[in-house]
């Protein structure tokens, strides 16, 4: 019989001699976002060079998107290195000088989302008053009090009570207000002013977490979600100088743009002839067969034949395509974990002015509804979507942005901004800036700029977050690559899954999604060392 042993002269790890001496396995990577070009980055940088990235839409970078504003780049999607010490994105993008002209404003320690640690928060209710400045920090401080509690349910296996329905806003909502009411020193106006600024906070961290409402946010999990310690970072030149980062040492050719898939084959689904020219290698070669497991069929009509198919697709498309993308269908325990996660839209509105309107000291407006106090749910019908929209940031340093505002808003309301035109929009803004600050001369924006990741078909939502049902078990099941290894003697590693919603600690970031990337790279790395080291050790017969 033809030996596959590795010679005994070779001085190469037998990885790199394995991979030169057999056929070079087939991977195709389904979506060039920082998952995606992490994983193919990875793999190249370990010899592998039969790769192919599909990506469905004309650029690179997934849910980063940078745009070109004047002097200035405006993020759509990842705006901030969300932590330093040991943060991969952030050593990449320091090592590199990415960061080298980043100002102090644009350094945040902050937990809310801001553009700068400078200047203050103009919490400014819809009667165009301003909420004194110590009211909102004593009331800060106890809504981060109780934003501590919701951690330990989690960290220190305290139990959920049924109260809460194991939901972070119900919770939070519920402890706040009994704070509040129990506060013998506060007038009722004070009060009713600290209860309105509750709903105004959860709806920021309905931004944070991308998730439709703090209510829908699974309090007994809400604590795995780890924190990198270190500042938040802005890159003045554009978070996509870290896509182009990763991207930069990979072929032009094994990118290919414009290529949305239409369906995953795996194992064997596809039932095909196999050409005579597909039998014919040499003779170091014939103990691989070259029949491919899996196959990847574009909507274009182009298959590609593939031994590993790594997907790096959002938990949004997962969501809405799995039924009709996998031949077989996945799983159940996928398909429910897939189910049970949660996503949803979070967008920016950029809105740019002649001059600023804001006093110097403002590093954002804050919409506080003195109406909504009292209410359990903050669901609104259409015509009112503009009112989930939680506040503005003023973006710093204006020599580098201009006199810019960005503006956040999430969940369903999110996507009926989406389907609205850009008049309506920002005259809808402009109407509750002058409403909020008591000035009916605030003129409209110049410009408007907004992004759109709900209603972008190879998207569908922003980032991932745990839903009210689900764990970080099904995360896990999630991640797991197919076919699963103890029920089948098929091929291991058809389809790998990543992207930041397969990582348990770091979902919905960009350094999750680039480790998810690094880790299935180095499930096929660690697969293919295990093989041809085991080679090294096989016998001649």
């Amino acid at each position: 019989m033809q030996s596959c042993e590795i010679s005994s002269d070779s001085t190469d790890d037998p990885l790199s001699s394995g991979l030169r001496r057999h056929r070079q396995p087939r991977i195709v990577v389904i979506g060039a976002g920082l998952a995606g070009l992490t994983a193919t980055k990875t793999l190249l940088e370990s010899g592998f060079t039969n790769v192919t990235v599909l990506e469905a839409s004309d650029r690179i970078g997934g849910r980063v998107q940078s745009i070109q504003h004047d002097k200035a780049i405006l993020e759509l999607g990842a705006t901030w290195i969300h932590g330093a010490n040991g943060n991969p994105v952030y050593h990449l993008a320091e090592d590199s000088g990415l960061l080298e002209h980043t100002t102090d404003e644009e350094r945040s320690v902050g937990r809310i989302s801001l553009y700068a640690k400078n200047g203050v928060a103009h919490y400014q209710t819809n009667n165009g008053k301003r909420i004194p400045k110590d009211l909102v920090e004593e009331f800060s401080d106890l809504y981060n009090e109780v934003y501590e509690l919701t951690q330990e349910f989690f960290q220190n296996g305290k139990p959920v009570g049924a109260e809460s329905q194991n939901s972070v806003g119900i919770f939070t909502r519920d402890v706040v207000r009994r704070k509040i009411m129990l506060d013998p020193d506060d007038s009722e106006n004070t009060k009713k002013l600290k209860l309105s600024m509750l709903q105004q906070y959860l709806k920021v961290e309905s931004c944070e977490s991308s998730s439709p409402s703090m209510d829908e946010v699974s309090l007994s999990e809400f604590g795995e979600w780890t924190e990198i310690p270190g500042a938040h970072h802005v890159i003045p030149g554009g978070f996509m100088q870290v896509v182009e980062l990763l991207a930069q040492d990979i072929p032009a050719r094994m990118i290919r743009r414009g290529k949305p898939v239409r369906r995953i084959h795996w194992n064997y689904s596809y039932s095909e002839e196999i050409s005579q020219g597909e039998h014919e290698h040499d003779h170091n070669r014939d103990c691989w067969p070259s029949q491919a497991p899996a196959h990847v069929e574009c909507e274009d009509g182009e298959r590609l034949p593939a031994d590993h198919i790594i997907i790096t697709a959002s938990l949004g498309v997962l969501k809405k395509s799995h039924e009709t993308l996998f031949s077989p269908g996945l799983p159940r325990d996928k398909v429910h974990a897939i189910d049970k996660l949660g996503i949803s839209t979070t967008d920016k509105i950029f809105l740019e002015f002649d001059e600023p309107f804001w006093s110097p000291d403002c590093n954002s407006i804050q919409f506080v509804w003195e109406d909504e106090a009292q209410l359990e749910q903050l669901a609104y019908p259409q015509e009112l979507w503009y009112r989930k929209i939680c506040s503005f940031d003023v973006l710093y340093p204006p020599e580098r942005y201009g006199y810019m505002l960005s503006g956040w808003i999430c969940g369903e309301e999110a996507l009926i901004m989406e389907r609205c035109d850009d008049e309506t929009v920002a005259e809808t803004c402009t109407e509750l800036l002058r409403m909020f600050t008591g000035n009916p001369n605030i003129p409209k924006p110049r410009r408007i700029l907004r992004s759109s990741w709900g209603s972008n078909p190879y998207i569908r939502g922003s980032y991932s977050f745990t839903r009210v049902g689900s764990s970080g078990g099904d995360v896990e099941r999630l991640a797991t690559p197919l076919p699963y290894a103890k029920s089948t003697k098929a091929p291991p590693l058809q389809v790998l899954f990543a992207g930041e919603a397969t990582h348990r600690k770091y979902y919905s970031t960009t350094h999750g999604a680039l480790l998810s990337g690094q880790r299935e790279a180095s499930r096929l790395i660690q697969m293919y060392q295990d093989l041809y080291n085991a080679e090294t050790t096989k016998p001649n017969m």
